[in-house]
């Protein structure tokens, strides 16, 4: 994936049929996250600014809110771009390549309460589905 910008890293997304999330006012959104469910975890991207963002795996509890994880397989923190890259790249559930650890998740891989729900949803795959634009 060398040299896609995060136009193009969502337009993976996008293609991969993660769903799309919008935290805070339309108009001014607070951070975006995106998630990919799994029948026994979730893959979530979390972009704060196009310098910080974080990505993660947690297991599928009941009850459990993928966006405020009590324990996550994997993670990875930094700008959007290369979170983006590092959550496109991590091996499916039950390949070898798949994460298997038990980790304390970072304290970015926390959507803050006060934020709320999204108030945005957008699954993704529809036939004319709005990604967002990456303006900062």
């Amino acid at each position: 994936m060398t040299g896609l910008g995060l136009d193009d890293l969502f337009r993976e997304l996008r293609y991969h049929k993660w769903t799309l999330w919008l935290f805070g006012r339309r108009d001014a959104p607070n951070l975006y996250a995106a998630t990919l469910q799994w029948n026994t975890c979730t893959d979530v991207l979390i972009i704060r600014s196009e310098e910080r963002a974080t990505a993660y795996r947690t297991p599928r509890f009941p009850n459990a809110d993928p966006f405020r994880p009590t324990v996550v397989a994997w993670q990875y923190g930094a700008d959007a771009l290369w979170a983006l890259r590092a959550v496109l790249t991590i091996g499916a559930p039950g390949r070898a390549d798949a994460p298997r650890q038990v980790l304390v998740p970072a304290p970015d891989a926390q959507v803050p309460l006060e934020l709320g729900w999204p108030v945005t949803i957008r699954p993704t795959g529809l036939v004319q589905d709005p990604t967002p634009k990456t303006v900062w």
